[in-house]
């Protein structure tokens, strides 16, 4: 079947303003959050239901045309990328929230919902949906999936995957899949487990059920600036080891400070070598109860200065600089890469003293912000991509970092993905018989490749497994052919 056979079988679902193949309308989705890749896809799809999503797969299970899902392209590791002989589906006017039950703390959301508007609707109720990505008044629930997002606040609420009780998901052959429910307890295998986080490679969300929790009655939030960056990742492992589960734990470096400031002026010291940003939340006999713990070990910590938020507007000041601090970096370089690795807390100053030697080593300055919570760095590493060889060389830098994340006990990734930009990586830190096991499945529920096809592995790492007969979820019963 050929390519024009295709294109009339999407334009018998999708009207002329849905159906974008022209050159100057592909350019807006040639690339995700990260730039430095680049893709013109086939066609770009933007269906207005669950059902021409479905459709739309439908075509491409039939014509053996690869496809990628896209929300608001905020990925950071070329995990939306398009696939030049594909279509880009993009999922954004699938916005609505079916469902919000106050007593059951649910939501049932579209894949193209805002992260942000989960929390909005939920707030008359004295509800929040506790995942909460930088990226979080842009980013949507279906790419919060594919990459199993975190936040600010995982360190005490988990990551996605701790927050979705069910998924209706649309496989690679068309084939429509309920997999969870809208309970807590599950007595089946953990279906929804294994999709979320997947990167998009065994299909694409129709829809997601997610928990909903109370929110805090009180927060406490406090800056502490350092004269060095090690010492404030030493003291992040001081809190940890003293028992304490603050609802957030975030570091901040010099030149993040300084592009925050400027971008935002949340008013943080220009001087610092590091700010670390801790925040308590709950009870409020609790939390008073946990402040004076943390006092005493900050203080231990030797910071030169400490800010305590007096109130909801300085609150709100603090984080908004730490939320914006991706973007503000902008300010100091035309082009930068962000790399995701992960490190134990207890090597998180370890790790951050390498980075500045590493820096210092390529002569090229490096942001660091990071959850350090949770030992999730990301170095923003700065380069100007008009020079030649700059982006190559940013590359190699990046690609010490990644090794030095792996040398220290950590991951590749924390919450970006692997994507595009990481996929070199993988054989460094899974087995061969690890990488044949992921690619099996991966082989197992799409044979064909079509869902983000070229994603997360390297090419040529494990061999080609297919499973012979009906789907594998068809016999588990998860999945219906409607």
């Amino acid at each position: 079947m050929s390519q024009a056979e295709f294109l009339s079988a999407l334009r018998a679902v999708f009207p002329p303003g849905r159906l974008l193949t022209a050159p100057a309308a592909l350019a807006a989705y040639e690339s995700d959050g990260l730039t430095a890749f680049q893709a013109r896809p086939l066609a770009v799809v933007i269906p207005e239901t669950q059902a021409e999503v479905v459709a739309a797969v439908r075509a491409c299970h039939r014509f053996g045309v690869p496809f990628v899902a896209r929300g608001s392209g905020t990925s950071l590791s070329g995990g939306a990328l398009p696939i030049k002989e594909g279509i880009l589906i993009a999922l954004n006017r699938l916005n609505r929230i079916l469902k919000l039950d106050p007593q059951q703390r649910i939501a049932v959301v579209e894949a193209g919902v805002v992260n942000a508007e989960i929390t909005k609707a939920a707030a008359p109720y004295g509800l929040l949906y506790a995942p909460d990505p930088s990226s979080q008044p842009v980013c949507t629930i279906g790419g919060n999936i594919a990459f199993n997002s975190g936040g600010a606040h995982c360190l005490k609420y988990g990551m996605t995957s701790n927050h979705v009780l069910g998924l209706k998901v649309v496989l690679p052959d068309g084939a429509i899949a309920e997999l969870g429910g809208d309970s807590l307890e599950s007595v089946d295998a953990d279906y929804v487990g294994l999709f979320v986080g997947s990167e998009g490679l065994f299909g694409v969300v129709l829809e997601a059920t997610v928990r909903l929790l109370p929110k805090p009655e009180t927060y406490r939030t406090l800056l502490a600036a350092y004269r060095s960056l090690e010492a404030a990742g030493d003291a992040v492992s001081s809190v940890i080891a003293s028992g304490l589960l603050p609802g957030a734990l975030e570091i901040m470096d010099h030149l993040s400070i300084q592009a925050a400031e400027a971008a935002v002026k949340p008013g943080y010291p220009l001087d610092a070598a590091a700010l670390l940003i801790v925040e308590l939340e709950g009870e409020r006999a609790q939390v008073e109860a946990e402040w004076a713990r943390l006092r005493e070990v900050i203080d231990a910590s030797q910071p030169y200065l400490i800010k305590v938020a007096r109130d909801d507007e300085e609150r709100s000041k603090i984080w908004k600089g730490r939320k914006s601090a991706f973007s503000a970096v902008g300010r100091l370089s035309p082009d930068y890469i962000v790399q995701d690795g992960v490190v134990p807390r207890r090597r998180l100053g370890e790790a951050l003293a390498e980075i500045e030697k590493l820096s210092a080593k390529w002569g090229i300055r490096v942001a660091n912000v990071f959850h350090a919570g949770d030992g999730n760095l990301h170095p923003l590493i700065m380069f100007d991509g008009r020079e030649p060889g700059a982006l190559q060389r940013a590359e190699e830098l990046a690609s010490e970092i990644i090794n030095l994340c792996i040398r220290l006990g950590g991951s590749i990734t924390g919450e970006h993905g692997v994507g595009m930009e990481k996929r070199q990586y993988m054989p460094r830190q899974f087995s061969e018989s690890d990488m044949d096991a992921m690619w099996a499945l991966r082989k197992a529920i799409d044979p064909l490749e079509l869902a983000n096809r070229g994603k997360v592995f390297p090419d040529g790492e494990a061999p080609a497994l297919r499973r012979v007969g009906s789907h594998p979820l068809e016999q588990a019963g998860v999945i219906s052919r409607v």
